[in-house]
C-alpha cells in the first residue's frame, strides 16, 4: 500500500500580497485610475506647451505617460530582481520635473529634455542605496504627518479642479461648477457610509460615476471629442526624434532626479505603514532602482520621469485594504487605456 503525503503550498502571508475576486480587482483598478488620471496628463500638457507641439503631438505625448506609467508601477509592484520595492505603488509622471523641462524644452524643444532625464535616470541607481539608509528617518509619526501634508498640498488643485480647470474659461468659478463639485464630493461619504463592504471601499469611483451622469443630465458634460478619436493608437518609440545630451540641461534634471528620490524614499515607508507591512533600507533601495530604470526608459517612448503618486499614498490610507494585487491590475488598464487614444 502506498501512502502519498499530501503536500500544502505555502500562502504568502505579506498582507500586500492578498488577493481579491477579478471583478474588484477591476472595479479597485479603474479607482486608482480616475485617481492619478489628472497628474499623468497634467506635466505632457504642460511641456508639450512649452515646447510647441502641435494637438496631435501632444496626445502623443498622453499616450506615452500613461504607458509608462503602466509599465513603471509593474516593475514596482511585480518586481524583476534588484528592481522593485514589491509594495502597493502607483507610478505616475512627476510633477517635480515640470518646470525644469519647461525651461529646457521652451528654448530647445524636447530631444535635450529626453537625453536629460536618460542621464540623469542612470545616475539614480548609483546613488539608490546612499537615500535608501535615509528610511531610518521615517518612523511611523513622520509617515503619518506625510500622508497628512500629502492631503493638504494636493488641495489646491481640488479646488481648481472644482472651479473648472480652465481658468481661462468664461464659467471658470462658477456656482455651477462648484456646485456639481460640492454634489460629487457628498456622493462620496454617504456611499462609503450607508453601503457596506466592496460598495464602500468603491465610494470614489461611485460618486465620480453619478457625479458624471448628473453633470451630463444638465447639459455640462461634453463627450464629443471621445468619438472623434482613434479607438487605439500605440506609443511611438523615439517620435520626437533621437535625444541630445546637453550639460546643462543634465546638471539641471539631475538635481531634479534627487528632488524625485527624497520624495519616493518617503513614499514607501508611508505605503508599509498603510498596508502594514516591513520596510527596510533594501526595499527603499529596490524602490528607487525601478523608480530610476522606469525614468530612463520613459524618453524612449517620449514621456518624463516616473516616481510614487502622493494622491494615490492618501488613496491608500482612505481604504485600509491590501490592494497590492489591485494596484498591479490598474496599471495593466493604464497600458491598456494608453493604447486606446479616446481616454
Amino acid at each position: 500500500m502506498i501512502i502519498r503525503r499530501r503536500t500544502t503550498v505555502p500562502v504568502s502571508t505579506r498582507p500586500e500580497d492578498q488577493r481579491h475576486p477579478p471583478g474588484q480587482l477591476l472595479a479597485y483598478g479603474t479607482q486608482h485610475i480616475l485617481t492619478m488620471y489628472g497628474g499623468v496628463i497634467a506635466p505632457p500638457l504642460i511641456v508639450g506647451g512649452a515646447a510647441g507641439l502641435s494637438a496631435s503631438d501632444m496626445a502623443l505625448l498622453v499616450t506615452a505617460g500613461l504607458f509608462v506609467s503602466g509599465f513603471a508601477t509593474l516593475l514596482q509592484t511585480l518586481g524583476l530582481g534588484p528592481f522593485g520595492s514589491r509594495l502597493p505603488i502607483v507610478q505616475g509622471i512627476s510633477f517635480a520635473s515640470v518646470s525644469t523641462m519647461v525651461a529646457i524644452a521652451s528654448e530647445d524643444g524636447l530631444r535635450p529634455v529626453f537625453g536629460a532625464i536618460i542621464v540623469a535616470g542612470l545616475i539614480g541607481p548609483v546613488l539608490s542605496s546612499f537615500f535608501a539608509q535615509l528610511v531610518r528617518l521615517f518612523p511611523a509619526v513622520v509617515t503619518g504627518s506625510l500622508i497628512t501634508v500629502i492631503g493638504l498640498s494636493l488641495m489646491p488643485v481640488s479646488f481648481r479642479w472644482a472651479m473648472g480647470n480652465d481658468e481661462s474659461a468664461s464659467d471658470f468659478g462658477s456656482m455651477a461648477n462648484i456646485g456639481f463639485a460640492g454634489l460629487t464630493l457628498l456622493i462620496i461619504p454617504v456611499i462609503s457610509r450607508l453601503f457596506p463592504g466592496a460598495v464602500s471601499r468603491l465610494s470614489i469611483l461611485l460618486g465620480l460615476v453619478v457625479g458624471t451622469m448628473i453633470a451630463a443630465l444638465a447639459g455640462r458634460a461634453d463627450f464629443s471629442a471621445v468619438g472623434d478619436a482613434r479607438p487605439f493608437a500605440a506609443p511611438a518609440i523615439l517620435h520626437f526624434g533621437t535625444p541630445t545630451f546637453e550639460i546643462g540641461a543634465i546638471v539641471s534634471m539631475t538635481v531634479v532626479m534627487l528632488v524625485i528620490m527624497t520624495e519616493t524614499t518617503a513614499d514607501i515607508p508611508a505605503i508599509g505603514e498603510i498596508v502594514d507591512t516591513e520596510v527596510d533600507a533594501k526595499r527603499v533601495a529596490r524602490g528607487l532602482r525601478a523608480d530610476m530604470a522606469a525614468t530612463t526608459v520613459a524618453p524612449l517612448f517620449g514621456s518624463f520621469p516616473c516616481s510614487a503618486f502622493a494622491q494615490n499614498v492618501g488613496f491608500g490610507r482612505a481604504d485600509r485594504h491590501p490592494e497590492q494585487v489591485r494596484r498591479r491590475d490598474g496599471r495593466l488598464l493604464s497600458c491598456c487605456c494608453s493604447d486606446c487614444s479616446r481616454w
